[in-house]
């Protein structure tokens, strides 16, 4: 397969070969899977969640703290700040990459920087 279209056919060919695998997959479960329905005797306590081996207790509703939401955006972005450094950093020895690409490397890292410095004096990082 090359030529123009190559690429396309290749994709099309793993796109079905992928639609296939799901299909072999529903089909083998609907055909070997129990046939059960839920009508069939089956106690409540059946149908329950279970979790680690005990009988949930309360409601199904949880407050969870709003730090976990700040650590996790954190590290998001600066593993988009590492996504952005590295490709530059193997390039930035090359012929053509001077002054005018350390200055907009410099102009990122320091807008990144004052956003962790902000996050840190507001002490948004300090565990409690």
């Amino acid at each position: 397969m090359s030529g123009y279209l190559g690429g396309y056919a290749t994709l099309g060919l793993l796109l079905l070969v992928g639609a296939g695998v799901f299909v072999a997959a529903f089909t083998a479960a609907r055909l070997l899977g129990p046939r059960r329905s839920a009508d069939s005797g089956a106690t409540a306590a059946k149908f329950d969640t279970y979790e680690c081996g005990l009988d949930p207790v309360g409601g199904d509703w949880a407050q969870a703290q709003i730090r976990y939401y700040v650590y996790a955006f954190l590290y998001a972005l600066f593993a988009v700040e590492s996504v952005f450094l590295f490709p530059w950093a193997v390039i930035f020895d090359r012929p053509g990459f001077g002054t005018a690409a350390v200055v907009e490397m410099a102009i990122f890292v320091a807008v990144l920087a004052l956003g962790i410095l902000y996050a840190w004096r507001k002490r948004i990082l300090a565990w409690t």
